[in-house]
């Protein structure tokens, strides 16, 4: 019989508590150390990894359906429709939230493939990226 495992690193210690080396962490609502140029937005430092075929073709919790070629990614919290801006050594892609996840110890982020591989991301698989979140704009009522 043969048995196979499939081993991902673990993220850094820095990844793990949200914040930059030598940094403090943050939340969403409490960002980590950088605003962004765009109004409500803030910058943080987290892991992320990528969703992997076994996942495509299903339903994602914001009504959507996952394929390699989404430019989405997973949040726990953030709300649908929220746009994140992802740098990684030297490339940038801004994607939309889809779905809710990852749900891996120590990760925030779960990338589509399309993301991933837009940032260089796919062959390493896990680790610390640079996300930029803007908020959905909120609209009032007409009165």
């Amino acid at each position: 019989m043969f048995c196979a495992a499939l081993l991902v690193a673990a993220p850094t210690a820095s990844a793990q508590t949200g914040g930059i080396p030598g940094g403090t962490g943050g939340t969403p609502t409490q960002p980590t150390a950088q605003p962004s140029s765009a109004p409500g937005s803030w910058t943080t430092y987290k892991a992320a990894t990528w969703y992997g075929p076994g996942f495509w073709g299903h339903s994602t919790a914001c009504g959507t359906t996952l394929t390699p070629t989404t430019l989405g990614v997973a949040h726990r919290k953030l709300p649908c429709g929220t746009q994140v801006t992802f740098s990684y050594n030297g490339a940038s892609v801004t994607a939309t939230v889809i779905d809710r996840g990852p749900f891996h110890k120590g990760y925030a982020w779960d990338l589509t493939k399309k993301v991933a591989k837009r940032l260089g991301f796919l062959a390493v698989g896990a680790g610390p990226l640079e996300a930029t979140v803007t908020p959905p704009a909120t609209t009032t009522p007409a009165s």
